[in-house]
């Protein structure tokens, strides 16, 4: 009886051997076809071929030689930066900031735009888009995905927004609107969601496959990150954790009056300006209150202990039901509260609970939710061109 033959396993193979060629690229590169051959297993001829195909395609390009030896230099392969781009567009109450990736991953352009003079979303994402990919000298149809990150709700089913605090004008149809108008893949997610993600990549949750991301910031979120996974919920609305009932604040009934729900009423950003007023550290912004107080020593550890307590209200109801081996403290207050607010969150958790996570700050400074939109819409893109190489 003859062998069954797989129909497709050479392109299949080829398909395989060239994404792992161009994964190899971004990681090492540049590099000579022999080492090209010498890191994916494959011989010189099976290298040399792949490498062909990926310059045909406009994938691969040349970028030098390597020169010792005998005999001519070899030449040196990288993955060309502009055969694609993404767009992350960081979505807030007064502004929007765009910012424009190569396929590499490296950020060429970026524009921040004010909102505060429109009730035009489509208008205001436009124009971000156009003027970011202008910035960057990059052709609007090499722009592959734009993924946005926004407060509120983004349905799982639809990718649709469904519900936003403090951006009353994006609403659902919105999505179907700016793929219209842009002619582009177009992607929302929650922005803390983004952040969790950047900090999974880059930040304090490398390398943690199970983990929870804590926002503190003018509003209040969390971020669930299971088997390296985002866990949205069935309506999207999984780490709305401002509506937590919790122990010392009034609980609204009709969420639709947009009255501030109980556990942002403790820990957001006004909560925290007016603890920080009774302590004797009154400032422009509640992260610059923290600040003061970590700054002071001793003297501003009520402050931060009583902050502390408050946050792990919060933090230990989601660990007694998730269990996570970590908690990071993100937004402006949980990076300006840094290793100091951080153990006292962990030791007031492990105080009430019997779950004992570790509670770190963020490992990032910089636009957490930006980096998080531009690494979602890369790894998405990378799938497409590098899984389609092979006609």
């Amino acid at each position: 009886m003859s062998a069954t033959r797989l129909p497709g396993t050479p392109r299949l193979l080829r398909a395989l051997n060239d994404r792992a060629a161009l994964e190899l690229l971004l990681e090492r590169g540049p590099l000579t076809r022999a080492r090209l051959g010498e890191l994916t297993g494959l011989s010189k001829v099976t290298a040399s071929q792949l490498v062909e195909r990926l310059e045909e395609r406009g994938l691969v390009t040349r970028v030098g030689e390597q020169a010792g030896g005998r005999g001519p230099n070899a030449q040196l392969y990288a993955v060309r930066p502009g055969s694609a781009h993404v767009v992350g567009v960081d979505v807030g109450a007064d502004r929007v900031v765009a910012a424009c990736a190569d396929i590499t991953g490296a950020v060429i352009g970026r524009v921040e735009q004010s909102t505060r003079d429109t009730d035009d979303p489509v208008g205001v994402v436009h124009n971000a888009v156009v003027q970011v990919a202008s910035s960057a000298q990059a052709q609007l149809s090499s722009v592959r995905r734009i993924v946005l990150g926004t407060p509120g709700l983004v349905d799982p089913t639809t990718g649709d927004i469904t519900f936003a605090f403090n951006l009353p004008r994006w609403h659902a149809g919105l999505l179907g609107a700016l793929r219209d108008d842009l002619h582009t893949p177009v992607v929302f997610e929650n922005d803390v969601n983004l952040a969790a993600m950047a900090e999974a990549q880059s930040g304090a949750a490398q390398g943690v496959p199970d983990f929870v991301l804590v926002w503190v910031d003018a509003g209040v979120g969390l971020a669930i990150m299971l088997g390296g996974r985002l866990h949205h919920g069935s309506a999207g609305a999984a780490g709305e954790i401002g509506y937590l009932p919790v122990p010392g604040a009034p609980i609204p009934r009709d969420v639709s009056r947009r009255a501030k729900p109980a556990f942002q009423q403790l820990v957001g950003a006004d909560a925290v300006r007016a603890l920080a007023d009774e302590h004797g550290y009154p400032g422009d912004t509640a992260a610059g209150a923290v600040r003061a107080a970590i700054a002071d020593g001793a003297a501003g550890g009520p402050m931060l202990d009583e902050l502390a307590r408050r946050l792990a209200l919060g933090v230990a109801s989601t660990c007694v039901v998730l269990d996570p081996p970590l908690v990071v403290l993100a937004g402006e207050v949980g990076q300006a509260g840094g290793t100091a607010l951080a153990e006292r969150v962990q030791h007031e958790v492990a105080a009430i609970t019997l779950v004992r996570p570790r509670v770190v700050p963020t490992g990032l400074t910089e636009e957490p939710i930006l980096r998080g939109a531009l690494h979602t819409a890369l790894e998405a893109v990378r799938d497409e061109v590098f899984g389609s190489t092979v006609g």
